[in-house]
């Protein structure tokens, strides 16, 4: 929990008083991370009602923006409900539907909107990303050619109970620093001249956690200098960064116990307790979780003891799919059973989008350590 403390105050210290930071909840919902993220935080983005309840319980009186394609009558109306400040519009549709409920449910409050735009990007500033959003077909946002009939019905009294407060627009997970500053300038460009008035822009969060390289981390700092000069453009716009996996990854473990050691078509695999029904996060990048092998000496039972043979193992889970793998061809000479093991970076997108009833193996026990 230090070591979280500590990154957070460092994004927090890294980035410019205009630009406003908040935390993707989805990243890492637990309680105790939400609250100990609070204070370098000025807020939440949720993208549910399930995640709006238990955030608002988390961490009660927090700013929260509401986001997230396939929003619900009843979702919409519990954020009206709740006070939440933020509407980020993935639709047409949604924008009626948040109109007709603010009518209903908040007569006499103004609620805060922000488009979600699919924008087009500037020729490879997408490149690099581990998840794209924008900048193609998809399922997220706006398009672009449609996007100004949405401002237009914010700004011309056709919905009196909404307010334009800006755009928003998360076009990509797993950038650099600079593509990640290209992305921001691209999207704050198309707010300024698509007559928006923004008082606000969203560009997102995706900033890249490079699991291939524990040790690197994104470069705050650089991106940190370039949305001062981008804000410094722009003095009366307040621009707003929703960084989730690139806060919370680096605080998290996943400590398992290898169950079996075993050769199969002179490769070798150890299955350990658990497996991708508690850390899916491997199986969903399609990446080798970065990890340590714990050596035990201790061996209560009466039966040899299974052994690798050769340099390298794979770790594999106790479910019954070849997709149960948390990270290949490892350098782990001599590991055996009842050795145990460490997979680090896992603070983020770990248990909380697991499967977790599958085979209905026991939950994991959770330890936070607070020194």
């Amino acid at each position: 929990m230090a070591a979280l403390r500590a990154h957070a105050a460092a994004v927090r210290d890294a980035l410019p008083e205009q630009v406003e930071l908040y935390n993707a909840a989805k990243a890492n919902p637990e309680p105790r991370i939400l609250a100990a993220l609070t204070p370098y935080v000025d807020g939440c983005e949720v993208s549910s009602g399930g995640e709006l309840a238990h955030v608002a319980r988390a961490v009660p009186g927090r700013p929260l923006a509401f986001g997230g394609p396939g929003k619900t009558p009843e979702e919409m109306t519990a954020a009206l409900a709740q006070g939440v400040g933020r509407f980020h519009v993935e639709s047409e549709h949604e924008l009626r539907m948040l109109a007709e409920l603010a009518r209903r449910t908040v007569p006499g409050r103004r609620v805060a909107v922000l488009p979600r735009v699919n924008l087009p990007v500037a020729d490879g500033s997408l490149a690099g990303s581990s998840l794209a959003m924008g900048g193609r077909p998809a399922p997220f946002g706006l398009d672009p050619v449609r996007a100004g009939a949405v401002v237009r019905a914010l700004t011309d009294g056709t919905y009196p109970h909404l307010e334009l407060r800006g755009s928003h627009a998360h076009l990509a997970s797993g950038l650099e620093a600079d593509r990640q500053l290209a992305v921001a300038e691209s999207v704050v460009s198309w707010a300024t001249a698509s007559g928006c008035r923004s008082a606000e822009v969203n560009v997102g969060g995706g900033m890249t956690v490079d699991y291939a390289r524990p040790e690197r981390r994104f470069d705050w700092a650089a991106y940190g200098r370039g949305l001062a000069r981008l804000a410094a453009d722009h003095p009366r716009l307040t621009l707003r960064i929703e960084p989730g996996r690139a806060l919370t990854a680096y605080c998290g473990w996943y400590a398992t116990e290898v169950l079996d050691v075993k050769h199969s078509h002179a490769e070798e695999f150890a299955v350990v307790r658990g497996g991708t029904h508690h850390l899916r996060t491997p199986a969903t990048k399609g990446h080798d979780q970065p990890c340590s092998v714990l050596e035990v000496d201790a061996w209560p039972h009466p039966w040899p003891r299974p052994a690798a043979e050769g340099e390298r193992i794979t770790f594999s889970g106790q479910l019954c799919t070849p997709k149960d793998v948390l990270a290949r061809q490892v350098p782990a000479s001599g590991l055996r059973a009842g050795d145990r093991v460490l997979f680090s970076l896992a603070g983020a997108y770990a248990w909380n989008i697991s499967h977790h009833d599958f085979l209905m193996h026991p939950r994991p026990g959770f330890h936070f350590l607070d020194t």
